[in-house]
């Protein structure tokens, strides 16, 4: 599990590929390195990735084609940056909310704007999506624990407001519109709202009969 409080953007430097499988190492800074064995878990652009091996200050992962084609992992290139977060251990502070990693889908950046202090996001929602996504709801970007803001529910349009700290740390700053992120929607709101809508369904022809009668 993790925070959604990214702890920085470091460089891919290393991308092998092969047919529906890549292998790709992060340079990480000592402060991350300290404990990372194979078999830990890391958040990598909101991919919940397995440490494959360690080689001096190269993280190496593997990722499947599953990986591939649902997250924008399949179009990293050696030289981008990418959002890492440790796993959250016991009794750490959650600055954020709980992320699983687990992405669901990729986010077109639709606009963008800025302030004297802020950047503003504009993403659009896949349509199976938007039951999930509701204004100063939780949403991971990129392994980000960011807060929906100006949702627009018939277009499936939101906003982030990015502070400079958080463009400091993440690669949120650098992307364009026309670019994808990942993204994983608050996994407490989904089974609220699967669970409504289920039993709403599963009772709704009872209710029905009950009003006609």
């Amino acid at each position: 599990m993790y925070t959604g409080i990214v702890q920085g953007a470091f460089e891919a430097v290393e991308v092998e590929r092969r047919p529906d499988f890549m292998s790709f190492a992060v340079q990480l800074p000592p402060e991350l390195l300290e404990g990372l064995t194979p078999g830990s878990s890391v958040n990598v652009d909101g991919v919940c990735q397995t440490v494959v091996r360690v080689d001096g200050n190269k993280v190496w992962f593997d990722a499947m084609i599953e990986t591939l084609r649902r997250t924008t992992l399949g179009q990293l290139r050696k030289g981008d940056r990418v959002n890492v977060e440790r796993s959250a251990r016991a009794g750490q502070e959650i600055g954020g909310h709980d992320i699983a990693g687990h992405v669901d889908g990729t986010l077109e950046l639709v606009g963008q704007h800025e302030s004297e202090d802020n950047l503003f996001l504009t993403f659009q929602v896949p349509e199976s999506y938007r039951r999930y996504v509701f204004d100063k709801g939780f949403l991971s970007i990129h392994g980000c624990s960011l807060t929906v803001s100006n949702l627009n529910k018939k277009s499936g349009t939101f906003e982030v407001y990015l502070i400079p700290e958080t463009l400091r740390l993440t690669n949120l700053g650098s992307t364009n519109v026309g670019d994808r992120v990942n993204f994983e929607i608050d996994r407490r709101t989904q089974a609220i709202v699967d669970t409504v809508l289920d039993y709403l369904e599963s009772n709704l022809s009872t209710v029905v009969k009950e009003v006609s009668a």
